[in-house]
């Protein structure tokens, strides 16, 4: 039970009051603005200290204060409404103070609250244990009005400032998190974690890898006819459809070069089926262009070409990043695409092999390739049953 205490009229800060723990008259003019704000809970068994704290915080402009008369009414308080301080007496039946502030400095939602100790000098020692646990501060009693408002305000001011500091840190970490994501949007997962490492040179080579290009058939000619922002919208309606299937099937998109779509399967993440996965997004991407066409009212073609083998992929420049891929089987890939039938999938001889016996494939006839030569291409219709 506490000891009914009258407070030290004295204009002058006792001798244990530091001009260091009293704020400069412009903090204090900031503190004293931003104290019309801020809710302190009072906890103490006796009423008449209660009151006597309440009538000396709002003298010093804090009137949003709220009672508690142990330390289970103040936590249950402290967990139904948030406070900036907390004044709490160490010696209080079913819960003293130090209980107290062990359950706030143990609870993930409370240990924000900062803390100040009221204590006589004979709860010295637990007042010294209250510090080593966390608490903001101590008041002794007899408390001095002029020692309240300086221990006050410097926690108030304390709080103040962490508040800042997280809130900086929150919009850091929210910037942090656009800055991956964004990155995320222009490399490949594996390929961003080894430019944050800072590596200087990325680039591998992967042995197993099929690569799809598509082509839109006519649509210059169409394109001609439009508005530069029509054609934007319309591109980047038709090229999200084919992202999202990309990513569906953990395809890698590489680029768009007009309106070309180019797509990797085994780089920069290795993968045994790069074949069938890619195979599938040709196929998808005929289905997605069926629904874009019925959206939009209009009748837009394509032709894809995929193409199986080795590759060298890696990241170009230094200020616009670029993932890329270099290689005969880059040419190769193109190739099939350009020597298509509109509507069509035209796969390599390699292709051919890799999804032989899980997709019907259907022999077209010597394709002469740009600077390869003739090849014996096939259309690839769909997956087989099963």
């Amino acid at each position: 039970m506490s000891t009914e205490i009258k407070p030290a009229q004295s204009a002058v800060a006792p001798p244990n009051t530091t001009l260091s723990s009293l704020p400069a008259l412009g903090q204090e003019s900031v503190i004293l603005q931003e104290a019309k704000t801020m809710k302190v809970l009072v906890v103490d068994d006796s009423r008449t200290l209660r009151r006597l704290l309440i009538r000396e915080l709002n003298l010093i402009g804090i009137s949003n204060t709220t009672e508690a008369e142990d330390g289970v009414e103040a936590l249950e308080k402290a967990r139904a409404e948030r406070f900036d301080l907390m004044l709490c007496d160490m010696e209080m039946p079913n819960l003293d103070g130090m209980g107290t502030l062990s359950a706030i400095k143990t609870d993930e939602d409370l240990r924000y609250l900062p803390v100040i100790i009221v204590s006589g000098t004979d709860t010295f020692d637990k007042t010294v244990k209250c510090i080593e646990m966390g608490a903001e501060d101590y008041l002794p009693k007899p408390f001095n009005p002029i020692l309240l408002k300086a221990r006050v305000y410097s926690s108030l001011e304390k709080k103040r400032l962490r508040d800042l500091e997280q809130e900086r840190m929150r919009q850091i970490i929210t910037e942090k998190e656009k800055t991956e994501k964004l990155m995320l949007n222009i490399l490949p997962k594996s390929i961003a974690d080894k430019l944050k490492e800072k590596e200087q040179v990325i680039a591998a080579s992967y042995a197993n890898t099929t690569i799809l290009f598509s082509d839109l058939v006519n649509f210059s000619v169409m394109s001609a006819k439009m508005s530069a922002e029509d054609l934007v919208v319309l591109l980047n309606d038709l090229f999200t459809r084919f992202d999202i299937r990309s990513e569906s099937l953990g395809v890698e998109k590489i680029k768009t070069i007009g309106d070309a779509y180019m797509a990797v399967a085994g780089a920069p993440i290795e993968r045994e089926d790069h074949a069938h996965a890619i195979a599938d997004l040709a196929i998808g991407m005929f289905d997605d262009l069926l629904e874009f066409n019925k959206d939009n009212k209009i009748k837009m073609g394509m032709r894809i070409g995929l193409h199986t083998g080795p590759i060298t992929a890696g990241v170009i420049g230094k200020t616009k990043f670029c993932f890329d891929l270099w290689g005969n089987s880059v040419n190769t890939a193109s190739r099939m695409e350009s020597t298509a039938l509109p509507g069509r999938i035209q796969v390599s001889p390699s292709t051919f092999k890799a999804l032989e016996g899980r997709f019907e494939l259907e022999e077209r006839e010597l394709v002469e390739c740009k600077g390869i030569g003739q090849i014996m291409t096939h259309f690839l219709n769909g997956r087989l049953p099963g």
